[in-house]
């Protein structure tokens, strides 16, 4: 458990910084903006692994991850669509559209998504620290966004339905690749009988 959560404190503290305005322009000052930008890579680097190998051991240390609620099968199906919109807004945060200036800030907003999708379909200790903590975070985030100056919405788009077709089609094919052969491969969790 130790991994996983000191992965979640440094990677959290980390992300917590730019939420700051004045934490944050001390830190450029200090470091300068190159010097500021590769010490948060570093800890965020870290941290993500420390996340990702914690998690993982505790996923399979008998007795050492409990279950603090069995979640019902039709969860999972609620998991499934959950990640549809979480999918495209990924795509969303990457390619200018008006699906991005609509949402303003598809990221946070995918991860909510994401975060709430599997809090609902994992009932264990460690999946409820993992993404209770992402969506927390998100929340959390979003909220201090509209009280900074200095992380505005991007700029409107003039990006037409070509670029919002793209980021749907992006979105649903990245879904398709992660249901069938990217969750089993990248998480060691298939989600699709006959797919691993």
């Amino acid at each position: 458990m130790l991994p996983l959560v000191l992965g979640l404190l440094i990677f959290f503290l980390v992300h917590l910084a730019p939420t700051q305005v004045d934490l944050k322009r001390g830190l450029i000052e200090r470091f300068g903006l190159l010097g500021y930008k590769a010490i948060f890579s570093a800890l965020s680097l870290v941290g993500l692994v420390l996340i990702v190998v914690g998690y993982g051991k505790l996923q399979v240390m008998a007795g050492k991850n409990p279950e603090i609620w069995t979640p019902p099968v039709w969860t999972r199906h609620l998991t499934f669509l959950f990640m549809i919109p979480a999918m495209v807004l990924l795509v969303a945060a990457y390619v200018p559209s008006r699906i991005r200036t609509i949402v303003k800030h598809p990221m946070l907003a995918a991860i909510k998504f994401w975060a709430a999708g599997h809090l609902l379909a994992n009932g264990d200790l460690a999946s409820i620290l993992l993404f209770g903590s992402f969506l927390a975070y998100a929340v959390y985030d979003r909220i201090s966004v509209k009280q900074r100056v200095v992380m505005q919405p991007s700029a409107p788009s003039n990006a037409g339905w070509f670029n919002d077709a793209l980021v749907v089609a992006g979105g649903l094919a990245l879904y398709v690749f992660m249901l069938t052969i990217g969750h089993a491969r990248l998480i060691g969790v298939p989600l699709l009988p006959g797919w691993y």
